[in-house]
């Protein structure tokens, strides 16, 4: 008797051990399993980034000289190391060496052996070299179409009524299937509309001469900045950014900004289009286990200066939602206050690097900053910023529930790729070792509105005068009617008769036309 109640008594006690065992699992179910996460920096232990957080987007600021481009190259690795395809834009000139394994240096053993990392090797990561002048890498490219009036808008820094009658000739130039590969087109396009201002404000609107004259200027100003090399085909194809090299590592695809910052609105603008087809063009994937692509935004100041609240708008609904097509964007900039609050609410993975506080403005500065992290009982924020040396953050990720850990202080770790940039003969001989080699080097200039307007007004020329020609009475047919109709079936079944663009004016999808 004895031992069968005490046979009864342990079941009792397994099964109460069993439900209690349950109701804990149960409050920890809301941490999802997750991949490895990638190691970043280390404080009293390593703090590493994980994959399937990596698309909420992060923020990598500090001041001059502090660390903020060992930062990004660390990342960078890392996100290659596993598969992702990295974008990122080099605006010093000195990321090159990414490609290439590093070797022994000083400095960098005695960060490793003060983290104590283990295994440490060097290792280079594939790269793929973009230059818009096409001198550093392959040319980088976008049709007129594709960027979009509200783009341009911004690059040629028109006022409303001038950006009204820039999207009134994309209107005119999308109805009637015409195509604007560069400037030349969009010049000719602009022409037309002003020459046939007073057939066009019935169903387009008023177009004011004063607007497309300010349009034109800038134009030609920008064609001084060398700006006219952004544009014409074969444009930028986005799928050729995001691929793994044969053992499967994500590539890592730099952009020369050395030069191409001396004109800084270019440089946004023309990242600011690529996020925007990324957006238009990849599908919905929910919440993916790691990236399909990071994008890196240096200098991220310059997106947001001097922005019409319009594209202000909807450049923070494009940062909000393109998380879910699988894109990480990561912004570098000197301090968190160069981002507007609505996108920085949206940087969940952060690393803080010193900022100075010389002035009452600075102080200012490192206070904000300070007040971005989680707290820790444990450290000033706001003093620890000022104290931190080269190499060293505040560091912040997001936990497997997508909550922002509790900051810490940290040295980030050594990068494994050389330090020194590539030589000049390195770097052409990579370009010229890419798989895509050739697709744009030479550039194509096929049949576009430049053309089509030109051979009109040709036409127009060589025809009698009005008053000698026997039109019928009962016509009401106007130049524009006549023209879209003429146009629409030259070009309609090869292009349609309307375009649809997405929320950055850029065209809807990507469609190649």
């Amino acid at each position: 008797m004895r031992s069968r109640s005490i046979f009864h008594l342990s079941s009792a006690l397994l099964q109460a051990v069993s439900v209690i065992t349950h109701i804990l699992i149960l409050e920890d179910e809301p941490m999802p399993t997750t991949a490895p996460g990638l190691p970043i920096a280390k404080g009293t232990e390593s703090i590493e980034l994980l994959p399937s957080m990596a698309n909420r987007h992060g923020l990598i600021a500090g001041a001059t000289g502090t660390g903020k481009t060992t930062t990004l190259r660390v990342l960078a690795e890392q996100f290659s190391r596993i598969g992702v395809p990295v974008f990122l834009a080099d605006a010093k000139g000195d990321l090159s060496g990414l490609a290439r394994a590093g070797t022994k240096n000083p400095k960098i053993t005695e960060r490793v052996t003060q983290l104590g990392v283990k295994d440490f090797s060097f290792a280079g990561c594939p790269v793929v070299f973009w230059d818009v002048f096409g001198t550093a890498g392959h040319p980088v490219r976008a049709t007129i179409s594709e960027m979009g009036p509200l783009l341009l808008a911004r690059l040629l820094n028109l006022n409303e009524t001038q950006s009204g009658v820039l999207t009134l000739a994309f209107k005119v130039a999308d109805d009637n299937g015409l195509l604007l590969l560069d400037l030349k087109d969009l010049r000719a396009m602009l022409q037309f509309v002003g020459d046939h201002a007073d057939q066009l404000k019935t169903q387009y609107g008023n177009v004011s001469t004063a607007s497309i004259g300010a349009i034109q200027r800038g134009l030609l100003a920008l064609e001084q900045q060398g700006g006219e090399q952004c544009f014409g085909e074969p444009a930028l194809n986005l799928d050729d950014l995001m691929q793994t090299d044969a053992t499967g590592r994500g590539v890592v695809n730099i952009l020369a900004a050395d030069k191409l910052l001396q004109s800084p609105k270019v440089y946004s603008t023309l990242l600011l289009w690529m996020l925007s087809e990324l957006f238009e063009q990849l599908p919905e994937i929910g919440d993916p286990a790691k990236p399909k692509l990071v994008f890196f935004f240096d200098e991220a100041h310059l997106l947001f200066d001097d922005i019409p609240e319009a594209l202000g708008d909807k450049i923070k609904q494009v940062v909000r939602l393109i998380r879910s097509k699988g894109v990480g964007v990561y912004f570098v900039t000197q301090t968190p206050l160069d981002i507007p609050e609505d996108v920085l609410g949206q940087l969940g993975n952060r690393v803080q690097h010193a900022l100075r506080a010389f002035t009452p403005k600075d102080q200012k500065t490192v206070r904000a900053a300070a007040e971005t992290f989680r707290a820790n009982p444990k450290l000033r924020i706001d003093r620890v910023i000022t104290e931190l040396a080269v190499g060293e953050a505040l560091v912040s990720m997001l936990d497997a529930r997508g909550t922002p850990g509790m900051v810490e202080r940290a040295f980030i770790y050594p990068p494994r790729s050389q330090f020194a940039p590539l030589t000049d003969d390195e770097r052409q001989e990579a370009i010229r070792q890419s798989p895509i080699y050739g697709h744009y080097e030479e550039t194509i200039d096929r049949e576009s509105a430049y053309e089509k307007l030109t051979a009109r007004a040709a036409r127009e020329e060589a025809a009698p005068p009005a008053s000698a020609r026997k039109a019928p009475a009962s016509s009401t047919v106007g130049v524009i009617e006549a023209f879209a109709k003429s146009t629409a079936r030259a070009v309609g079944s090869q292009l349609g008769r309307q375009i649809i663009r997405g929320v950055l004016g850029s065209i809807l999808g990507g469609r190649r036309r």
